[in-house]
């Protein structure tokens, strides 16, 4: 993983609940540099201006659904390689299928567990 201004990866944690953004940063901070966002355009605007090494993206957020803000990750040269990781409570197999179609290289169900979250990521 690509590692800017750290020897620890970053995670760009995005979640428009900030309950949930507070839980996964707790979870990973022992391991892992967080950045957060609470929205879609927000989140782009992070990862244009220093690319994280991994996106965990919630799916159902105001303005901008997780499912569009990972195309637009995908459709820019550099963010395009970036692994964005869905992490929602959306846990029907179409929503799962979306998530893989628009480029996400895996999709975990919240609540999620700290072992669980730790292994994907």
């Amino acid at each position: 993983m690509y590692a800017a201004m750290t020897d620890k990866p970053t995670i760009l944690i995005v979640d428009a609940s900030p309950d949930i953004v507070t839980i996964v940063e707790r979870l990973l901070r022992a391991h892992y540099r967080t950045r957060t966002a609470s929205g879609g355009k927000e989140a782009l605007e992070m990862a244009l201006a220093e690319r994280p090494d991994l996106v965990l993206l919630d799916v159902m957020m105001p303005g901008m659904s997780g499912f569009d803000v990972c195309r637009q990750l995908k459709s820019y040269a550099d963010t395009r390689e970036v692994p964005v990781i869905f992490l929602t409570a959306l846990d029907g197999v179409s929503d799962e299928h979306t998530g893989f179609d628009v480029g996400g290289v895996d999709y975990i169900t919240k609540p999620v567990s700290q072992p669980i979250l730790l292994a994907r990521v």
